[in-house]
């Protein structure tokens, strides 16, 4: 941005915070909209084809708009930072509030995980995804698509509130503080930790490079698409991929046992 982008866009700032001036706060909107675009890209990549991407779009607009009313520019705090959290926050609650996943898929994901560990048992050793897809009658593509939307709704629901009228299927996931960890969870974890690193060492190069470009520099899949020469689906492919061969290792079990 250029300096006069600055001066232009700190007057903006100056007559939202001062009266709220509705022109100073379309323009500020539109200054920022890319970022909320960018967030819905990256949650969108974990959700069923059947959620609209102009939903989420609404949601992150609102929660923009929310981060307009409450910033307060006193603060040691960058505005995109601050953004972030809102934005992220307001599409993750609607998320909730709307139930994305549908009955059907939570149940068929559920079904699909129960007959994995069946036909590991018969096996005994870890099953591919071609194996999982003949044994079910299901495309190759349908079940890295069940075990991804099965792991973000997990992912989404991390941070909710234990609620001890709520079923368990519809219970969320709490993460326990690290300094409350006993000394048999340290352990656990210390050894989780080593069988993700081993797991994840075990994934071919794109598994690993898409991983670590998604969850780690945190690029959208698009971007990570651009970077590998690949279509944003290959990329969404390659990313499911790995997910189900680290499924065991992000399963909530894990999570709720306050391992995590």
């Amino acid at each position: 941005m250029s300096k006069q982008d600055l001066m232009e866009e700190d007057a903006c700032w100056d007559l939202w915070i001062r009266n709220r001036d509705p022109d100073a706060g379309d323009i500020l909107v539109q200054r920022y909209t890319p970022l909320v675009t960018y967030h819905v890209q990256r949650i969108s990549s974990g959700l069923p084809k059947n959620v609209s991407r102009d939903d989420i779009m609404s949601l992150g607009l609102h929660g923009l708009f929310d981060a307009l009313t409450k910033f307060d520019p006193g603060r040691d705090l960058k505005f995109d930072t601050y953004a972030s959290f809102r934005i992220r926050g307001t599409i993750i609650d609607g998320l909730r509030k709307e139930d994305w996943l549908p009955r059907s898929s939570r149940e068929k994901s559920k079904k699909m995980e129960d007959e994995i560990s069946k036909l590991e048992q018969k096996l005994l050793r870890h099953v591919t995804p071609e194996e999982v897809a003949d044994h079910l009658g299901m495309s190759v593509d349908d079940v890295y698509q069940t075990v991804h939307e099965h792991y973000f709704s997990n992912v989404l629901s991390i941070d909710e509130k234990m609620d001890d009228d709520e079923d368990d299927s519809q219970k969320s996931f709490i993460i326990q503080d690290q300094v409350s960890k006993s000394p048999e969870q340290r352990t656990m974890m210390s050894e989780l930790i080593g069988d993700l690193v081993n797991t994840i060492k075990e994934l071919n190069k794109n598994e690993q490079l898409v991983l670590s470009l998604f969850y780690t520099e945190e690029m959208t899949l698009t971007e990570i698409g651009e970077i590998l020469s690949l279509s944003t689906s290959r990329i969404s492919q390659i990313h499911s991929k790995a997910l189900f061969k680290l499924r065991k290792l992000l399963s909530p079990e894990i999570i709720d046992g306050g391992i995590l």
